[in-house]
């Protein structure tokens, strides 16, 4: 179906951050963005100044930062002073628990202001600062605390007791675990120690390429990839919020990603609040209803949320926003998945606005192509590069990637380096991390077109990784899991199309000899899998074979059982060796 562009009219465009695309990408420099940010009073950046402590030094430590709205529906604000002395608290904590700059510092919490303290005051102290999300289970969390050498955890009691208590044997490096409640032995109470600790703190002096930030995601292969993000990724954060999310100070501001992913520290803390708006937390879970009602009772000017949250509310229908006054919204985004044209037409339709799609990486740091707020949208399509930004489709022969020319060609999606934002590594894997850049080009693993018209269009993955609910999940973890059940032998997953999630996660299993495929294995291995990998990563569906397809090598053929599942071509099956049954 083709959906018509939907053009902005004058006084949108000229009300827009960057109203002329084409002048500010000529004027742009990174030097120019440098000067927007403050940078310390002695010298030095710091992520945790430029969000709280300039815009305090700047009169407006009275402004909300942030509203957290309970399960309950209860709301707390906290204005940005208040942030700031919490943070200097939390600061502090760091520092009577023995941990100094470099240290690393975990988080493994819901949505609670708990979790934004932490990583504030992490970031002041001058910790490396790495949110893990709740939902994961025990293995996964293990994995990534073992690959970041985690020195310390904040964490709830309940959290704690499932997740990482039989954890903490092997964990040798972590020896501080603060809980948000409770008392537990070998752990801290939060709330006592943020009592006792000054809310005067001296924010650590950081260098650009001081290491900032940690963040995880999975390969194809493997343990998952530890992303490093340096402090002057702050620069990208400040001016990638203004120009692609339109944020202006005084904003109210509703980011639905969970910090425990990229995206929810990146834009659910670091631009809104260097960017001086309100942010909206929301404790719960997604609900239509609850949904609607904090979009107009908050009275959210800039709504960033998920292609699968957008789908879901479609199924909605109409019925459930009618009664719902909308007024205050000016902008919406998606990102963490490609957002289908009917999304953004339904957007235009019910909001009187398109959902804007916009596209980047947890290697990226930042948002690098965009649907901006005045200029023309074109369905389906993910935008034009940000202004510092130069992206091109290129083509890759042997060792060389060149760049493709002709419009609507298909070839590898690739920037050229040196955004502050840009991933510095991936920890303990240099090798992996150079093979990404090739002939100047940053090769994101994901394949795209570029229209006449300077528009570019997602078209898939280059490589296994299943895209589900916005989440990057490796068929390596969850094959891993499933193999530590006792009846299984072999295990491929791959990811199938999903109409609310985009992708789910499928899993083929064959049993060892001696058991039995039946409807109570069946949900044991389900069951298994979401103890071990949390209910983000488990697979939906779980298929028993007597075999996979494999190569000579004895390597499962992903590729195969994703095309025989969806009835595509199976393509070149010359080192196939042994096949299903």
């Amino acid at each position: 179906m083709h959906y018509t562009e939907i053009t902005k009219t004058d006084v949108t465009a000229k009300a827009a951050n960057m109203s002329d695309y084409d002048t500010t990408c000529t004027d742009f420099s990174w030097n120019d963005a440098r000067k927007l940010i403050d940078g310390l009073p002695d010298g030095g950046i710091n992520i945790a100044h430029e969000a709280l402590e300039r815009h305090v030094n700047a009169g407006h430590g009275a402004q909300i930062a942030l509203r957290w709205i309970a399960k309950n529906g209860d709301c707390t604000d906290f204005s940005y002073r208040e942030m700031s002395k919490l943070s200097n608290r939390f600061a502090n904590v760091l520092r009577s628990s023995g941990l100094e700059k470099g240290a690393r510092v975990y988080s493994l919490l819901g949505r609670t202001p708990e979790l934004y303290v932490a990583a504030l005051g992490a970031l002041k102290a001058g910790c490396i600062f790495c949110p893990l999300f709740s939902a994961f289970g025990p293995e996964p969390i293990h994995s990534r605390m073992e690959i970041g050498g985690a020195n310390a955890l904040v964490t709830s009691s309940r959290l704690y007791n499932r997740k990482i208590k039989a954890l903490r044997d092997r964990l040798p490096e972590m020896n501080t675990v603060l809980l948000t409640d409770g008392m537990i032995d070998g752990c801290d109470s939060l709330a006592a120690l943020m009592n006792a600790a000054s809310d005067d703190f001296r924010t650590e002096r950081m260098e650009l390429e001081d290491k900032a930030l940690l963040h995880f995601t999975s390969g194809t292969t493997g343990k998952p990839k530890g992303v490093v993000h340096v402090h002057e990724a702050v620069v990208a954060h400040h001016i990638t919020g203004r120009f692609a999310l339109d944020l202006k100070p005084g904003d109210r501001y509703w980011c639905t990603a969970d910090p425990g992913w990229v995206t929810g520290t990146s834009y659910g803390i670091i631009a809104p609040l260097t960017n001086r708006v309100t942010m909206i937390v929301d404790e719960g879970e997604f609900d239509v209803t609850r949904w609607y009602q904090i979009l107009a009772d908050e009275a959210i000017n800039v709504w960033y949320t998920a292609p699968t949250a957008i789908r879901m509310l479609m199924k909605a229908g109409r019925e459930a926003a009618r009664s719902h006054d909308f007024k205050s919204l000016r902008f919406m985004a998606s990102v963490g998945e490609p957002l289908n044209p009917e999304a953004v037409a339904w957007g235009n339709d019910l909001f009187g606005m398109p959902f804007h799609d916009n596209w980047w990486q947890t290697e990226t740091g930042g948002i690098m192509i965009a649907n901006f707020a005045s200029m023309t949208v074109k369905p389906g399509s993910m935008g034009k590069p940000l202004p510092g930004i130069t992206a091109g489709i290129v083509e890759l022969t042997g060792n060389h990637a060149t760049e493709v020319a002709e419009p609507m060609t298909i070839g590898e999606l690739a920037l050229r380096p040196g955004w502050p934002s840009m991933m510095r590594g991936y920890l303990h894997e240099e090798e992996r991390y150079a093979k990404c850049f090739l002939d100047g080009w940053y090769l994101s693993g994901d394949l795209a077109m570029r229209d006449a018209d300077g528009y570019f269009w997602f078209v898939g993955r280059s490589n296994d990784l299943i895209k589900s609910s916005g989440h990057l999940i490796g068929p390596f973890e969850v094959e891993s899991a499933l193999m530590e059940h006792e009846a299984v032998a072999e295990v491929g997953v791959i990811g199938v199309p999903d109409e609310t999630a985009g992708e789910r996660v499928k899993a083929y299993v064959a049993l060892k000899p001696g058991y039995k495929t039946s409807d109570a294995l069946l949900l044991e291995l389900l069951g298994h899998a979401r103890k071990k990998l949390g209910p983000a990563v488990a697979p939906k569906e779980i298929v028993f074979r007597k075999n996979l397809p494999k190569t000579r090598s004895g390597k499962i053929m992903r590729r195969l059982l994703k095309a025989r599942e969806l009835g595509l071509p199976e393509g070149d099956i010359s080192t196939l060796e042994s096949d299903e049954q």
